[in-house]
């Protein structure tokens, strides 16, 4: 237990958000430490930043830090992690379970600086995040205490934390009318609570915040082609741009043509299952555009290995055990494949689909001489009867003994 001293620093993983926000004049009053506020810029709103540092020092935070963190999250999370086609229970892109170390890693990294003694986080205690982060933090500084007000206080719901920061004059963006529970990201933006706790109810267009109703998308498709290098997107329509610009660029039209929708009950770690709506336009084009290369540049087995190595990482990474040798292995393996991924893709946007309709690679494997109907000089068809007298030889030789 974190002894009541004032001298004693505690520095928070702070969004600026309902739950945050309570947690500051929560911890002083139970505590007696000095908040220190962290935020990760990983490319939210910039209404969800603007003021920020002024917010949490009126909620009575000694001082906020804010890290531009959203070039490293692309390079060194989001991209390892679409490298093995990470996919949780087949839909989900994980921008939530993919934010949420590098913001426990730099939050530590604050922590040892300013020799604080703990940590705190506003995840819930029903929720996968106080897992991820106190996983991380267990991995990168044990030695430092971890709070989860979640767990301790007696405000039981999002509509006591609204009461409760009335009372301390407080401001915070959300109402008792709209109370749902988003997370955004550079990689995504996801919508719960509310209406979606009865699955019976159909999403309102309140539930969705990026990207256009179908109904309101636009009735002609649009091309864009895509460059990668080993696996990193260099450019758009021929315009060579970083990573940051790149996605951005990928969210605003995947955005305008209704991409990256999904209303799912996904499985938590805890055993709860939960319904999120779930938008990730730029991150499913490039999901697409660098599956429709590894269809060039992998064979077979490697196609198959890439595919066991997306399941499991999808699991470790919404687990929380992104500091854990088993992530560390799943990512070298991916990196071998990822490294071939070389080429170009033509994309077709239109009414919610990103369909690629064009595909080259300086790797690819496939070879029109040899796949081609038409008449050809490199391929014996009569070699394909030895090789399919010896792949069926154990289901020939079963087959006789059952007659016998």
């Amino acid at each position: 237990m974190i002894k009541k001293n004032h001298q004693e620093k505690v520095v928070l993983a702070y969004s600026g958000g309902l739950d945050t926000s309570a947690i500051i004049p929560w911890l002083k009053e139970n505590y007696s430490l000095q908040v220190v506020a962290f935020v990760a810029d990983i490319g939210q709103s910039p209404k969800d930043l603007e003021g920020i540092q002024e917010k949490a020092l009126q909620s009575g935070a000694i001082d906020c830090y804010v890290l531009d963190l959203k070039k490293k999250f692309i390079k060194n999370y989001i991209l390892p992690v679409l490298s093995t086609g990470a996919l949780y229970e087949g839909s989900y892109l994980l921008g939530t379970a993919m934010a949420r170390p590098i913001i426990a890693k730099e939050q530590i990294k604050l922590a040892l600086k300013i020799h604080a003694t703990a940590v705190c986080h506003g995840a819930t205690g029903k929720g996968n995040d106080q897992v991820r982060f106190e996983t991380a933090y267990a991995a990168l500084a044990p030695e430092l205490k971890v709070l989860s007000p979640w767990r301790e206080w007696n405000l039981s719901s999002r509509e006591d934390l609204l009461d409760y920061l009335n009372k301390k004059k407080i401001t915070t963006t959300a109402t008792k009318k709209k109370i749902y529970s988003r997370d955004e990201n550079i990689w995504h933006i996801s919508t719960e609570g509310g209406i979606l706790e009865d699955p019976w109810n159909q999403s309102h267009k309140d539930c969705w915040v990026w990207t256009k109703d179908l109904l309101c998308t636009p009735d002609t498709e649009e091309y864009i082609s895509i460059k990668f290098k080993k696996g990193f997107p260099i450019s758009i329509n021929n315009n060579t741009l970083d990573l940051v610009d790149v996605l951005n660029m990928l969210n605003t039209l995947g955005a305008k043509h209704g991409i990256g929708r999904i209303d799912i009950i996904e499985n938590r770690l805890i055993g709860i299952k939960s319904r999120g709506c779930y938008e990730t336009p730029g991150g499913t084009i490039l999901m697409y555009a660098i599956r429709a290369l590894e269809q060039l540049v992998l064979d077979r087995d490697s196609f198959q290995w890439r595919q066991q190595l997306g399941l499991q990482m999808a699991s470790i990474v919404y687990n929380g055990l992104w500091f854990s040798p088993i992530r560390e292995s799943l990512q070298s393996a991916a990196r071998i494949f990822f490294d071939m991924i070389n080429g170009e893709v033509v994309i077709k946007l239109y009414k919610g689909n990103a369909i690629v309709v064009q595909k080259k690679s300086e790797n690819s494997l496939y070879s029109k001489e040899f796949a081609t109907f038409s008449k050809d000089n490199v391929y014996n068809q009569h070699d394909a009867e030895g090789f399919i007298k010896l792949f069926s030889l154990s289901s020939k030789i079963r087959a006789l003994n059952n007659k016998k």
